[in-house]
């Protein structure tokens, strides 16, 4: 939580919040933690203290106002609730998930959306299962053994994703955005990932470091694939309730282009399962 403030309270500076930028340049970007504290309307010590770590247990209503005054989008501010219930050692709000493979419903599903792509994913973006569409719509994922499918991983360390998504700065962003929610649902794991990641891709811990905070949900992505060439392809997130499983499917309206393309690409997936 303490890092998570400080780095949101160095991006928003004092124009952003109506205060005086005042004669020359300030030392280090973003608000001063007094200037933080008086507008959130708590006093600069306690504020110091929570931004240290040494105040384990801040009210919603200080968080929430801190959250106002940090301009946090509502998914960061549940992310921040979310962190004061893990350094105070409350229940988190959200049930931390246990790592569990796709029901047989969900499967089920996937196969009922065909020709549309489309994927069970757990809080870290495991790929607990996934359509044929699915898996040729990223080439080289199914290459992957089941243990290691993640789809970013795939953005980050697969070579065919730079050229893939058509916009991959966005896609990285958003991926790295949306793994921060699972510091508080699978806090081992995504620790693990992000090791991984880290490792290996700078502009992964680049990204990871700025500590953004997006939930996924329904959108737009720009595919360059090398089968379908350019399309793009509206994208739906369902979560079932509670148990940390969502299903990501990519579809187009029926009698469209890309409609036509999704069907060329079953058929092409069809061709490569018969003997």
């Amino acid at each position: 939580m303490a890092n998570f403030l400080r780095i949101r309270r160095g991006r928003i500076g004092p124009s952003d919040v109506g205060l005086p930028t005042g004669p020359g340049a300030r030392r280090t970007p973003g608000l001063r933690r007094e200037e933080l504290a008086a507008l959130a309307g708590v006093s600069v010590d306690y504020y110091v203290r929570i931004e240290q770590g040494r105040e384990t247990a801040p009210s919603d209503a200080v968080l929430s106002a801190l959250a106002r005054v940090l301009r946090l989008t509502a998914d960061e501010h549940a992310h921040l609730l979310g962190l004061a219930d893990q350094v105070a050692g409350r229940t988190p709000r959200r049930r931390p998930a246990d790592p569990r493979p796709a029901s047989p419903g969900l499967r089920l599903l996937l196969e009922s959306v065909r020709p549309s792509p489309a994927y069970v994913l757990d809080d870290v973006n495991d790929v607990l299962a996934a359509n044929p569409e699915g898996l040729a719509l990223m080439p080289g994922l199914g290459d992957w053994p089941a243990a290691q499918r993640n789809t970013i991983r795939y953005t980050f360390l697969h070579a065919t994703a730079r050229t893939l998504f058509a916009d991959w700065g966005r896609v990285a962003r958003n991926s790295v955005a949306h793994l921060h929610t699972a510091e508080l649902t699978a806090p081992e794991r995504t620790a693990a990932l992000v090791d991984e990641l880290s490792s290996a891709s700078g502009e992964f811990a680049a990204l990871w470091r700025r500590h953004e905070v997006w939930v996924k949900r329904a959108g737009e992505t720009a595919f360059r694939h090398p089968s379908l060439g350019p399309i793009t392809l509206t994208n739906e997130v369902l979560t079932p309730a509670g148990d940390g499983q969502r299903i990501l499917i990519y579809q187009a309206p029926p009698g469209t282009a890309e409609h036509d393309a999704l069907v060329l690409l079953a058929m092409t997936t069809e061709s490569t399962r018969t003997p």
